[in-house]
């Protein structure tokens, strides 16, 4: 299901991992490790974040002898500007994507769907 902010909780699992640390570049599997994201799932958001412009992406330079070369990924400019503000509207809803309730707040819903009135506080 995806945000408010268009992107799906996966996604905005990347864009925070990517938003650790900008400016350097990060190959896929340590962006796996960090969002528990498999390569099946994790890959095709890399191919649509650099798509939209939101991720560059290139090839390591020298890889390890041995091994093959990796593909690196870094946010852009303005990937950087709508991780940011896609992670801070997250940051303000509940987890079940509705917006959180401010403290206190009265008409919380019930299992049923159903409004009804918190317990009033002495």
């Amino acid at each position: 299901m995806a945000s408010r902010s268009g992107f799906s909780a996966q996604t905005l699992s990347v864009l925070a991992a990517l938003c650790d640390q900008p400016s350097q570049w990060q190959h896929g599997y340590a962006l796996a490790g960090q969002t528990g994201l498999r390569s099946g799932t994790l890959y095709p958001i890399l191919i649509r974040l650099a798509d939209r412009g939101l991720v560059e992406a290139r090839w390591q330079d020298e890889p390890q002898p041995g091994r093959p070369r990796r593909h690196l990924y870094r946010l852009t400019a303005g990937g950087l500007a709508s991780a940011t503000g896609a992670l801070a509207a997250r940051a303000g809803q509940h987890p079940s994507g509705r917006p959180a309730a401010a403290p206190g707040a009265r008409g919380a819903r019930a299992p049923s769907g159903r409004d009804v009135a918190a317990p009033a506080v002495p």
